[in-house]
């Protein structure tokens, strides 16, 4: 039996066959590879650009936040000095009229005794008896004395601007003016507490302490406790004292849980 000529060339095609189908099954899977790779490298950048947006976001957030809080006290140091005029006003008013009252009762109450003449000698209508008032006497201005102190709104606003411009020793001492002046108004406790705070400025953290300590037993109805308190959490911490520290911010926590006092002594206890 003869074999054609042709047929060890076919067999030879048909072997030849799937080792270039390996081949092409080879580059395609090669392709797809490296198209995983590049699409595994652009969600590596995507998420690492992602990471930076958010970070920086954070970041903006911070600012901003920052900002508002900052915004949100000088609104109320503005909100205290106004309250702190209008209640100046009232006072004022109110001595005033007390003042035009005591004039017209000493006018009324006060005899007419005139000289021979029939004019009233200088100075003033004299007295019973033709003897010249006294300085001081009944429905005459008490004699000149030392100067009054500034008005209340007047002396707490200039405290808190030299504290606002860094000038700690000088706010301290207008606050203790303030106090010494004006003990029992409204802005006496927060006079107190800027004491506290002018001092831990200067960071003499015992003696913030003894400040808000003071404020505490002076004003212990006073709306600043929560601020005090987690102040003097803080200034333990700076006096290295963290047993001390720890047991304030407990108390703001479980006194003024909903205040941001609380809040932020709440951040301090998680370790």
């Amino acid at each position: 039996m003869r074999f054609s000529p042709f047929v060890p060339v076919f067999v030879m095609a048909v072997a030849a066959v799937p080792a270039h189908a390996a081949n092409k099954d080879m580059e395609r899977l090669y392709v797809t590879i490296s198209g995983l790779q590049q699409q595994l490298a652009d969600v590596q950048r995507s998420s690492e650009d992602s990471l930076k947006e958010v970070r920086r976001l954070n970041e903006s957030l911070a600012e901003q936040n920052a900002n508002l809080q900052k915004g949100i006290a000088d609104q109320r140091v503005q909100a205290e000095a106004l309250q702190t005029t209008v209640r100046e006003l009232a006072e004022r008013l109110s001595e005033l009229g007390e003042r035009i009252d005591g004039m017209r009762t000493a006018a009324a109450a006060a005899p007419q005794v005139y000289s021979p003449g029939g004019a009233p000698p200088a100075g003033g209508p004299p007295v019973a008896g033709g003897q010249p008032p006294l300085p001081g006497g009944p429905g005459l201005p008490p004699p000149v004395g030392a100067a009054p102190p500034p008005p209340p709104r007047e002396l707490y606003s200039q405290a808190y601007a030299d504290y606002a411009r860094g000038n700690y020793d000088l706010a301290i001492q207008e606050y203790k003016e303030y106090l010494q002046h004006y003990p029992s108004t409204d802005f006496s406790d927060n006079a107190q507490y800027w004491i506290g705070e002018c001092l831990y400025s200067k960071q003499r953290f015992a003696e913030a302490i003894e400040a808000w300590d003071e404020l505490m037993r002076a004003f212990p109805s006073s709306d600043k406790l929560p601020d005090a308190r987690l102040k003097k959490g803080l200034a333990y911490e700076k006096l290295g004292r963290r047993r001390e520290a720890i047991a304030e911010f407990r108390a703001v926590v479980e006194r003024y849980p909903n205040s941001e006092a609380g809040k932020k002594a709440r951040e301090k206890l998680v370790p």
